[in-house]
C-alpha cells in the first residue's frame, strides 16, 4: 500500500501510507450480491416458464448485462479503492489515483497551514473519518474522506510538522 521507494527523494521516508477505510467498498458489494440474486432468479424463472431457445437468448442477454452491471458498479470502484493512495512522508503529502492513467497531488510539509479531522455518527461506527489537509496554495484545502483511524493519523502528521517547524528553526 505504501508509495514505492523509488518516488521517495533521497533522505525521504513515510510517515503515514493509508487508503481510504474498506467501507467505501460496501455499495459496490451489496450491487454484485442483488445482482447475482437477479440471474439466479431469472435463470430459474426462463428454466420454468420460457423455451429453451428463447431461454437461452434472453439468458445471454442477461449474463451480458450482469456481466456489464458487476464491471462498472463492482470491479470499476474496488480496482479505484486499491489504486487510491494517501501518503504522508516526513518531506509532502503525496495523493495517488488512477487505474490505467495516473493522477497526483504533492504538497510540502512546509507549506501545510494545519491537518484537521471530522468524525461523522456512521464514521464513527467504522473507526474512520475526514482528514482536511490545509495548505497555502490557491486550491487552499485537501479533503481525504474515509480515512481509518483518523484522529491517529492526524496525530503522526501534526507530529511530523511540528518536527519539521523545529528542524527548521535549528537551521538544520
Amino acid at each position: 500500500m505504501a508509495i514505492p521507494s523509488k518516488l521517495l527523494n533521497e533522505g525521504e521516508h513515510v510517515v503515514v501510507s493509508t487508503r481510504t477505510h474498506p467501507k467505501a467498498l460496501i455499495g459496490p458489494f451489496l450491487v454484485l450480491v442483488v445482482v447475482v440474486a437477479a440471474v439466479v432468479l431469472l435463470g430459474n424463472w426462463l428454466d420454468e416458464v420460457v423455451q429453451d431457445d428463447v431461454a437461452t437468448v434472453l439468458g445471454v442477454v442477461g449474463g451480458i448485462l450482469a456481466s456489464l452491471l458487476v464491471a462498472w458498479f463492482t470491479l470499476l470502484p474496488l480496482l479505484r479503492w486499491l489504486t487510491t493512495t494517501y501518503t504522508f512522508t516526513n518531506r509532502r503529502f503525496i495523493a495517488r489515483s488512477g487505474i490505467i492513467a495516473k493522477e497526483g497531488r504533492t504538497i510540502p510539509l512546509n507549506r501545510i497551514s494545519g491537518v484537521d479531522f471530522e468524525i461523522g455518527v456512521v464514521d464513527r461506527l467504522f473507526g474512520c473519518g475526514t482528514l482536511i489537509v490545509t495548505d497555502a496554495s490557491a486550491d487552499g484545502r485537501v479533503r481525504v474522506n474515509d480515512i481509518p483511524r483518523v484522529e491517529q493519523v492526524q496525530l503522526k502528521v501534526a507530529e511530523e510538522l511540528h518536527q519539521g517547524s523545529v528542524r527548521s528553526d535549528d537551521g538544520a
